[in-house]
């Protein structure tokens, strides 16, 4: 039997999962990544694939922009499909001068507005993290394979488009690394049902900078990511 929003049926999709907001991410990585791939769910035009990568069974699986999407997900993943690790692969937007385009970033917190934590732990703010152990194999793979990571915070936002001045700014002082819309209710709702979670972005623009990269590099040039969260699962 399927979940609500994941065309699957049980023992389909594999014990970890990569998550791509970016249906046509998770359908790219398929093809070019996994070998013998077999697409389990297009419910909602959210392309889910289970294959192999190194011998070992893998899931992606897209989750769509924002908390709200993602979080439905990573639920039913955990929930009805018994997933234990779950890999954000995604972009963020930069707010240090530092990081440019394609630079990866391996979430160890994540900040957020999501109302869905403000109304689950009563108006008190959550500190939610990565699981320690995938974040530290993500970074000692990348140093052994001279692959630049950037281990910190972020900050994740429901709101994309925001006419407030210097917005970032109180963030940017405080140490936050980059911006994406879905890594604070990965941690929260994997830590809650007992899941391991990580987030791996790569850099997509830099807001202090200004500098972008184009959408077909987003969908298809972020190979370290890639090879880094493989690797770990």
């Amino acid at each position: 039997m399927t979940s609500l929003h994941i065309g699957a049926q049980k023992g389909e999709i594999a014990e970890s999962v990569l998550l791509p907001g970016d249906p046509l991410r998770a359908k790219f990585v398929a093809e070019n990544f996994l070998e013998n791939a077999v697409c389990y769910s297009q419910t909602r035009g959210m392309y889910g694939f289970t294959g192999t990568y190194k011998g070992k069974r893998v899931s992606i699986q897209g989750s769509g922009m924002g908390m709200g999407s993602c979080g439905i997900y990573v639920h039913e993943l955990i929930n009805h499909y018994g997933v234990k690790n779950i890999i954000r692969v995604g972009t963020c937007g930069a707010i240090q001068p530092g990081l440019g385009l394609g630079d990866v970033i391996a979430a160890m917190s994540a900040s957020g507005d999501s109302d869905a934590n403000f109304h689950t732990f009563k108006g008190m703010n959550y500190a939610a993290t990565a699981d320690y152990g995938l974040l530290s194999k993500a970074v000692e793979f990348a140093h052994q394979n001279n692959i630049s990571i950037n281990p910190g915070q972020v900050f994740s936002t429901n709101t994309f488009y925001d006419e407030e001045p210097n917005r970032w700014e109180v963030w940017q002082r405080h140490g936050i690394l980059g911006i994406d819309m879905e890594s604070q209710i990965l941690f929260t709702i994997a830590k809650r049902f007992g899941a391991k979670a990580l987030a791996l972005l790569t850099v997509s623009d830099n807001i202090i900078t200004g500098e972008t990269a184009s959408q077909l590099e987003r969908e298809q040039t972020y190979n370290n990511m890639m090879k880094i969260a493989l690797e770990v699962v």
